[in-house]
């Protein structure tokens, strides 16, 4: 399960192929972190993950609840990380990410986009005017099948904001398994919120993944609710070993 329209739709990811190096976007979020265990599992050399780090709440394009774990993130998966921060501010941050891919020495970035048009056709018109292949292989794909593939491969992903009717203050820390795809179906069902959250509904933090060598523990944090909705503000995080480890192929740079 999992890669049936990766290999489909996405032939720059075919196993065979010539590998790319690619610089994978980054937010510390299920989406993203699905995204790159694909690329790793393919035959392609990820250099940099990317973090876009927003000045304000509200970016059109980048996720904001804890931006901070980037640093975590990347450093539980071995890869170099590349930082900046953007004016979160409409058009602006489009070019403010666009000044940071140029300065890479990659051929393709990786987006963990599903169905938001407006993100991905801004990734798609930075990557032409610098001459890169923008891969975005959870593209269109049904989400009730890209939840079960995060549960199937463990990746321990948290919801930590929710911003739409329907959720409240227990949504906060949740782990995405069975029970909680069962009860994004029904807020589905009845307010129609994204099963993956794609509008905005709400937003994870990744706190352990199959390609990292270590996983994230909070330490400290704090529920925030204000009116309906809210998030949860780490204070406090830290890379500890894996209670269980898998005989897993080794990620770093390139696998």
């Amino acid at each position: 399960m999992g890669y049936h329209n990766l290999l489909a739709n996405e032939p720059s990811l075919r196993r065979g192929d010539a590998g790319l190096q690619v610089a994978v976007l980054v937010t510390s979020g299920k989406d993203s972190a699905l995204a790159l265990h694909r690329v790793l599992e393919g035959n392609h050399e990820v250099k940099y993950l990317v973090t876009m780090m927003p000045q304000r709440e509200d970016s059109w394009m980048f996720h904001y609840p804890n931006i901070h774990l980037a640093d975590l993130f990347a450093e539980a998966t071995g890869i170099p990380l590349v930082k900046a921060e953007t004016s979160g501010i409409k058009e602006e941050e489009v070019e403010d990410l666009k000044g940071v891919l140029a300065k890479l020495d990659v051929d393709s970035v990786v987006s963990g986009g599903i169905s938001s048009q407006y993100q991905k056709s801004r990734i798609d018109k930075i990557c032409r005017e610098l001459g890169l292949k923008h891969i975005a292989p959870l593209w269109n794909e049904d989400p009730l099948r890209l939840l079960r593939e995060i549960i199937s491969i463990d990746i321990d992903a948290r919801i930590v904001g929710v911003y739409a009717h329907g959720f409240d203050k227990t949504w906060l820390g949740r782990k995405i398994d069975e029970g909680a795809v069962k009860d994004l179906e029904e807020l589905n069902r009845k307010f129609t919120v994204s099963l993956v959250g794609e509008g905005g509904e709400y937003e994870t933090l990744v706190l352990d993944a199959p390609f990292f060598a270590k996983r994230i523990e909070l330490v400290e944090a704090e529920k925030v609710w204000e009116g309906q909705s809210g998030y949860l503000l780490v204070r406090k995080a830290v890379l500890v070993e894996k209670k269980e480890r898998r005989k897993t192929r080794q990620f770093s740079r390139r696998v």
